[in-house]
């Protein structure tokens, strides 16, 4: 007898329906799974053949094909386990047929019985019901997961045996609920408070205006003087997720298998510190059978990169394209596949080889030709796409002594959301979610200049030896300094100020 079951396979962050076909019919006893699977599919005939035996079902000991379609599409990961059970299952004439075609089943099966949660259980659900599809037959520890997909029927079921008594009394069983958007609102921030910042009121500054326009940002100081301890408060001053963006983030992590121990959804900003010995791949994504790198996990919160130049110049140049567009694209012999990106890049690094160029306490021993030498790993297209360049200087001893108690993180959250409200406002009828995502012809129509504004604008060019893509990038800050202030239109202080973050541009 033949059975059909549904089920899906991920790509990228998508996902694509595929059927699982199971045909019994005379010959030696065994089974043979076709249809590109990989090695985990294949070993999965062993842990059914088991898994049926212990949780009371017959195994039937004839020929067994297992066919999944599309056939030039390759499957990968145990999430098969369950829908090629309940294809033998209805092909042997033990489960009930009915609702096979509208449910897609996925998860993985233990030799007992038990149900183990997958990876992309999110991205498969939201992609079942663009598909029209009534439900989903889910491990219990992923139902949640699934469930925040609205408009979706969603059955948990921690043992093999529970689907089978679901397949010949489905009426009896209630789906998993769960609000989204009463999950978020009852996540609170628990992470690091800008009122442990002593001092350091012009990158405290810097910090607000970054969140508040989702601009790039990159510290540069002695060692000690407080760079990674301000960045790593980033996420305490950034609007909280809406429920659409906690979605995106949730589905990348979902695909990326790091929701199985955190409940529905991400619902805290991302922030992601990889260290400076990490390959372009890991950043940027990839592998034989693409998947979402630390860009990708960093989306819609915060990529951090301390100690910015001992990252190899070769691997920060990935960075280019995905900070300039907000995607990745991954370009494989077999397919191709785009990982979002929208991440606010913060960085750390030290003015020179020793650390203490520019600094008024300790001398700095390194020569000039060291200094450039050193400059030169960070390219000037990478630069260019960075905003904010701001300096970090030591502490007075007044300040480490005094402990003076910083601005608490809430009331420069409330600011920098008041600054992305006036933004959202003006950006109604576009695309667009914040200044540092405004392309040139947005910057004509929301950044026009007064003749004073352009003359000091036009002073800095010269002086600095600004690019084109440097002086869009202060226009950019500048509506976000003029956007916290409340003011509609640019005026020169606005510009003054956004000028004063080029300080590397300045030191070289």
């Amino acid at each position: 007898m033949l059975s059909r079951v549904w089920s899906a396979s991920l790509v990228g962050i998508d996902a694509v329906k595929v059927g699982v076909e199971v045909d019994i019919a005379g010959g030696l006893p065994g089974i043979i799974v076709v249809g590109l699977p990989s090695q985990e599919v294949q070993e999965s005939k062993e842990r059914v053949r088991t898994a049926l035996k212990n949780a009371g079902y017959a195994f039937p000991m004839r020929k067994i094909v297992v066919n999944l379609t599309p056939a030039d599409l390759r499957k990968e990961g145990p999430c098969f386990d369950l829908p090629i059970s309940v294809g033998i299952l209805a092909a042997s004439e033990q489960a009930n047929t009915d609702l096979l075609d509208d449910y897609l089943f996925l998860g993985e099966v233990s030799l007992d019985g038990t149900l183990r949660p997958v990876a992309g259980v999110l991205a498969i659900a939201a992609a079942a019901r663009r598909m029209g599809i009534s439900g989903l037959v889910v491990p219990a520890d992923n139902a949640r997961e699934a469930a925040v997909v609205k408009g979706l029927k969603v059955f948990g079921f921690k043992h093999l045996s529970e689907v089978g008594e679901f397949l010949s009394a489905f009426e009896t069983f209630h789906p998993t609920q769960i609000n989204g958007l009463e999950e978020l609102e009852k996540t609170r921030f628990t992470g690091h408070d800008l009122r442990d910042v002593k001092g350091q009121s012009h990158a405290r500054r810097a910090l607000e205006i970054a969140a508040a326009g989702g601009h790039n940002l990159v510290f540069v100081g002695p060692p000690g003087s407080g760079k990674t301890m301000l960045a790593r408060r980033l996420p305490s001053i950034l609007p909280p997720l809406t429920f659409e963006e906690a979605l995106e983030v949730t589905q990348i992590h979902s695909v990326a298998g790091l929701l199985k121990d955190k409940g529905a959804l991400v619902a805290i900003r991302p922030f992601r510190a990889p260290h400076h010995s990490a390959s372009g791949p890991s950043l940027v994504g990839g592998g034989s059978f693409p998947r979402p790198g630390e860009i990708s996990l960093a989306h819609r919160g915060v990529l951090f990169l301390d100690e910015l130049t001992e990252f190899k110049r070769d691997v920060l140049e990935f960075l280019r394209q995905p900070l300039e567009d907000g995607y990745v694209t991954i370009s494989r012999t077999r397919q191709t596949v785009i990982f979002p990106a929208q991440f606010t890049l913060v960085a750390s690094t030290n003015p020179c080889p020793c650390g203490y160029f520019g600094d008024m306490v300790q001398p700095c021993t390194c020569s000039p030709r060291a200094r450039e030498q050193y400059w030169a790993r960070l390219s000037g297209p990478l630069m260019d796409r960075i905003d904010l360049q701001v300096g970090v200087n030591r502490l007075k001893p007044e300040e480490i002594t005094q402990q003076p108690t910083g601005e608490d993180s809430e009331p420069v959250r409330e600011r920098v959301q008041a600054a992305r409200d006036r933004a959202s406002a003006r950006f109604k009828d576009t695309p667009l979610r914040c200044n540092a995502e405004l392309k040139s012809a947005h910057l004509r129509q929301w950044c026009k200049l007064d003749d004073a504004s352009r003359n000091l604008l036009e002073g800095a060019i010269r002086k600095l030896g600004l690019s084109v893509r440097a002086s869009d990038r202060i226009l950019k800050v500048a509506r976000t300094i003029a956007d916290l202030a409340g003011d509609e239109n640019l005026q020169t202080h606005h510009v003054a100020e956004a000028i004063q973050y080029r300080t590397i541009d300045r030191m070289q």
